[in-house]
């Protein structure tokens, strides 16, 4: 295994990081409030960062991520690349790369997903179930109840009761509803209403064998890169302040207590990294990688809770404040913990999967 950046995937995070640290920032974020940044995401879109996922691969959206991550910057970036660049090139037809692709790469397009697949849509065709099987199209009924980007996407990719995928644009036979979380995730309620939508692929081996477990890997890899920003920002963030902040004439940092819950914070968010890491460079390799996504997913839940945790510890009383950054990374850490799952939902599904051999 080398997960050592290309030199095309080095430029691209350091491009983001540049455009995250001028664009992501504290003033920029307070007024942004609970919705997405357009002129944020319209800058990353111009810069190619978005359609570069395409070449980039996983690991290369992984490494995006993490600078997002470190900023919290609210746009719809894992969203986009997970199910609508990724998907749509490994398991598009031809025709929905081609009409798909231009749009998600120039920001006219933003795609978001309803996974896991929660078994509240159902897909119908005008000659009964038997015919959703082989059918190109259908109609899609039910309500998924949370959907995050919501508000900000154009079309989203649904997997029904069936775990088939079908992708629907949010202009008819749609309703969003807003949804709070407890991250500023454009978040929305879903409620479909015989709403038309396209196979995701043709529906038939080898396009669709195995789509929707993939696309579920992609995402829970990708989300805990961004699991890995957000703490690493959180980190950062306690870091400056204990070296600044002074008790009884010495700083914080000086402290044994204070270096060793750093320390500990430290090594939970480089295990949340590696552990994307190799799920990404595996997926990108064409090698088996499920058991590695629910490991990245489980890290990034259960250490990425005590990382954000530890972030506002570590800052006090100052951590307490609703308007202080390191609160940001708080609710994120909190968010993405319950997107992945508890640890031990994953924790079992991962022993289940190690079990049947898959």
């Amino acid at each position: 295994m080398d997960f050592t950046p290309t030199e095309e995937q080095t430029a691209a995070r350091d491009l983001a990081a540049r455009i995250f640290a001028d664009l992501a920032t504290h003033e920029r974020l307070a007024a942004t409030g609970t919705g997405s940044d357009p002129e944020l995401w319209k800058a990353l879109t111009g810069a190619g960062l978005v359609g570069a996922v395409e070449d980039l691969g996983l690991l290369g959206l992984v490494l995006l991520l993490e600078e997002q991550g470190r900023t919290t910057a609210q746009v719809p970036y894992a969203a986009t690349g997970v199910f609508g660049l990724l998907a749509i090139t490994a398991h598009g037809t031809r025709d929905q790369r081609e009409r798909l692709l231009p749009g998600l790469r120039d920001g006219s397009l933003v795609i978001t997903g309803a996974f896991p697949a929660q078994g509240g849509v159902r897909a119908s065709a005008p000659g009964g179930p038997a015919a959703v099987v082989d059918s190109a199209s259908a109609e899609l009924t039910g309500t998924v109840p949370v959907v995050p980007w919501l508000r900000d996407a154009t079309h989203i990719l649904v997997a029904d009761d069936r775990r088939r995928l079908w992708l629907t644009p949010l202009a008819s036979g749609a309703t969003v509803t807003p949804v709070d979380l407890t991250a500023p995730w454009s978040a929305g309620r879903l409620t479909l209403d015989h709403a038309p939508a396209e196979r995701l692929g043709t529906g038939r081996p080898p396009q669709d064998t195995g789509a929707y477990e993939d696309i579920l890997a992609t995402a829970r890899t990708a989300f805990a890169g961004l699991q890995a920003g957000v703490c690493a920002g959180s980190l950062a963030r306690a870091v400056a302040h204990v070296n600044t902040r002074e008790q009884f004439g010495r700083p914080l940092a000086t402290r044994q207590a204070v270096q060793l819950r750093a320390a500990d914070a430290h090594m939970d968010t480089e295990a949340i990294r590696v552990t994307a890491y190799e799920a990404a460079w595996r997926r990108d390799a064409g090698l088996p990688y499920a058991t590695h996504a629910l490991t990245a997913a489980w890290w990034a839940s259960e250490a990425g809770q005590r990382v954000v945790h530890t972030g506002q510890h570590l800052h006090g009383g100052t951590g307490a404040d609703l308007d202080h950054p390191v609160h940001r990374h708080f609710l994120w850490g909190r968010q993405l913990a319950a997107y992945l799952g508890c640890g031990s939902e994953v924790l079992q599904e991962l022993g289940e999967l190690i079990a049947s051999g898959e």
